[in-house]
């Protein structure tokens, strides 16, 4: 009988043999990772002179293209040429830009660093352990970088801002964060391995929502409204954790009368769709600025898609917004903001990533990998939800130029290739996350973990 495990590309996507890792690429991509969301620059004394995150991320690209045969990196899927694509497209509007130093430093110090960061993941991971392992080094850096910010509770405006200077600083961008990482704290809440692991990222998951209630984020409360109603599909339903479904809808009720009790918080969420009464509200409070913002992001929106319309093929240039409309803020819409600085086509280009990325992962459902391994379940439901909780929270909050929705990217078509081919048998108790891992021929619970699939 022949027990050779066959598999077929998944979307054009060759996988490549499974003894090419562990090479020097992924370990650099995960010390780019580690410098990435954790800036350890931040908070040690010099070691910020040097760009640690960008010369990791060049060492891992380098050892890719120089270390990798050619022949065994595979067909570059389908997300990772649109966005090469895009990035080509924006060079071209650098000629054409109002002003073009600020135009080419956002295309090639910001823009770029996503589509080689999703190059990278799509590329580089062929191995669940390994997926697995980035995804731990995120979750856990914005959960500590949370409690961390919400400890020391550094406010601007009475927003919580977070204690780095990077991604995590601005309240929307850490709310933003919290709400695309949630998910995957859950999903290592399930795939854990003993109470301990388990009680930790469940004390995780309450200070994620802590933090996000204190940035007063409206953009990061819609964004993690997505993801919950996913993750109790996925999870709950799907998964028959029907104990997560009933605490949902306790926690749902809480969160209702805390809305009743907070008036604050209620009346930010409240500006989304109405506009208090002429007179009743203080100025330099959070509620004022809040009102103001309303007001100013309904102008910034129309003038984004008007510069948009007026020009639709190159835009005003990458990085641009802010200087032509003279008021130095972003239009707070990602996809607004880059058709009126790249044009229709950007637009277009960066819409269509998101709809092939979310296609691919429900592909994944139905791939040899996602019947045979658990990992590869609880990761897919959890990707699934952090993608769409971003796709909607981008609808109030600029981040086409943020490294964290190509991340997303990366991780998916990781998944993808991994899920594509019959699982390989791992021996248990060696997993530092405490990840679950069962062999080919488990035969556990059938009913149970075929839920998943249904």
């Amino acid at each position: 009988m022949n027990t050779e495990m066959q598999w077929q590309p998944a979307d054009g996507m060759v996988a490549p043999p499974a003894s090419r890792r562990t090479t020097l690429a992924y370990r650099a991509l995960v010390l780019f990772s580690l410098f990435y969301f954790f800036r350890p620059e931040d908070f040690i004394p010099g070691l910020a002179i040097l760009p640690w995150s960008k010369i990791s991320g060049a060492i891992a690209l380098l050892a890719l293209v120089f270390g990798v045969k050619r022949r065994d990196r595979g067909k570059l899927p389908l997300e990772c040429k649109i966005l090469l694509v895009l990035l080509l497209h924006m060079i071209l509007t650098v000629f054409t830009a109002a002003w073009r130093g600020g135009a080419l430093d956002t295309v090639i110090n910001r823009f770029s660093k996503g589509v080689i960061v999703a190059l990278l993941l799509a590329l580089v991971i062929t191995k669940i352990r390994e997926l697995r392992t980035l995804l731990y080094i995120q979750a856990f850096a914005v959960a500590l970088v949370t409690i961390a910010s919400i400890i020391v509770h550094h406010t601007t405006d009475g927003r919580l801002m977070g204690i780095q200077r990077g991604i995590l600083e601005n309240p929307n961008d850490l709310a933003m964060n919290i709400a695309i990482n949630f998910p995957l704290c859950m999903g290592f809440l399930f795939a854990a391995k003993g109470g301990l692991r388990k009680a930790m990222w469940a004390f995780f998951m309450i200070w994620l929502l802590v933090g996000l209630v204190a940035t007063y984020s409206r953009s990061g409360m819609i964004a993690m409204m997505i993801t919950a109603i996913i993750c109790i599909w996925e999870f709950g339903v799907k998964g028959r954790r029907y104990l997560l479904v009933g605490g949902t809808v306790i926690l749902g009720v809480v969160a209702v009368a805390g809305l009743v009790a907070f008036p604050k918080y209620r009346q930010r969420i409240e500006s989304l769709v109405r506009r208090p009464a002429a007179g009743s509200l203080v100025g330099g409070t959070m509620e004022a600025h809040g009102e103001g913002s309303l007001e100013a992001r309904t102008e910034l929106l129309k003038e984004s898609v008007s510069i948009m319309l007026h020009n639709p093929i190159f835009g005003v240039g990458p990085g641009n917004f802010p200087a032509v409309t003279h008021q130095w803020r972003v239009a707070h819409n990602t996809y607004t903001e880059l058709g009126a600085e790249a044009g229709v086509p950007a637009l277009v280009l960066f819409i269509a990533l998101l709809v092939t990325s979310m296609r691919r992962i429900k592909r994944v459902y139905k791939m040899p990998g996602y019947a045979q391994d658990p990992d590869i379940r609880i990761w897919a439901s959890s990707l699934y939800a952090a993608l769409a909780g971003y796709a909607a929270g981008a609808m109030f909050a600029s981040t086409e130029y943020n490294l964290f929705p190509y991340f997303l990217v990366g991780y998916i078509c990781a998944l993808s290739t991994i899920a594509s081919k019959p699982v390989e048998p791992q021996a248990a108790g060696n997993d530092p996350q405490g990840g679950s891992h069962q062999e080919p021929g488990y035969k556990g619970n059938p009913e149970r973990e075929l839920a998943w699939s249904r």
